[in-house]
């Protein structure tokens, strides 16, 4: 049985990927590290993450100790720390938004970033950057902060937190050719998009599950 560790920085990301790693590999053991002081730490220290490296550090070695096949760093605000924890374990460590990133610099020359903590748009920003430098084409980036969306999720107003955010990525949609919704916590809101727009729109959750069954997949041949 394939056994996933996930490391969280938010609880609200827990079910959604649990529910997207079930389907997509039945049967697989998911087991999730929930550290939600890490947001909270960058948003007072400027995005720093070098501050909470030597914490998501431990639960990568925590999660190789407890027998896990492959780790899923859930949290695109501590993205950048991905190849530094790759160096400390010895099993993979998937970045949940870097095959979102791939296919949005293959999208569209016009890119719209969506976040609703500016903690998360730099290391989102520079991730597009350097896909986009990979495969040879150049973007425009678009950000944007939705900060009062984030600040009703954390109060438990989802519905707000959906209603804000709809409407912000309908506007920023129309400038651009795909948007990336920097979250995964924001995924939630792509229902609530009209049907025949969702395609406009790239959300981290799914797309990092599929990377990590293609990385399981790859170990077991």
């Amino acid at each position: 049985m394939t056994k996933l560790a996930i490391i969280h920085t938010t609880p609200v990301t827990v079910d959604t990927l649990k529910a997207l790693a079930s389907e997509l590999l039945p049967g697989v053991d998911v087991v999730n590290f929930v550290d939600d002081s890490i947001l909270p730490q960058l948003i007072e220290n400027g995005g720093d993450t070098a501050a909470v490296q030597e914490r998501l550090t431990h639960y990568a070695r925590f999660a190789e100790q407890v027998g896990a096949d492959v780790i899923l760093s859930a949290c695109s605000s501590v993205g950048e720390l991905v190849p530094a924890l790759r160096e400390q374990v010895s099993i993979p460590v998937v970045r949940i938004d870097e095959a979102m990133a791939e296919q949005a610099v293959a999208s569209g020359s016009r890119i719209g970033v969506a976040a609703t903590l500016s903690t998360t748009l730099k290391p989102t920003m520079a991730l597009l950057r350097r896909k986009a430098q990979e495969a040879g084409v150049e973007v425009t980036l678009e950000p944007l902060v939705v900060e009062s969306a984030y600040q009703r999720l954390m109060a438990g107003d989802r519905d707000g937190h959906d209603t804000l955010l709809v409407e912000a990525l309908s506007e920023l949609a129309a400038r651009n050719d795909v948007v990336v919704l920097a979250q995964a916590s924001m995924a939630r809101v792509l229902p609530r998009i009209p049907e025949d727009r969702r395609d406009r729109f790239l959300t981290s959750p799914r797309l990092g599950v599929e990377r990590v069954k293609a990385v399981v997949e790859a170990s077991a041949r």
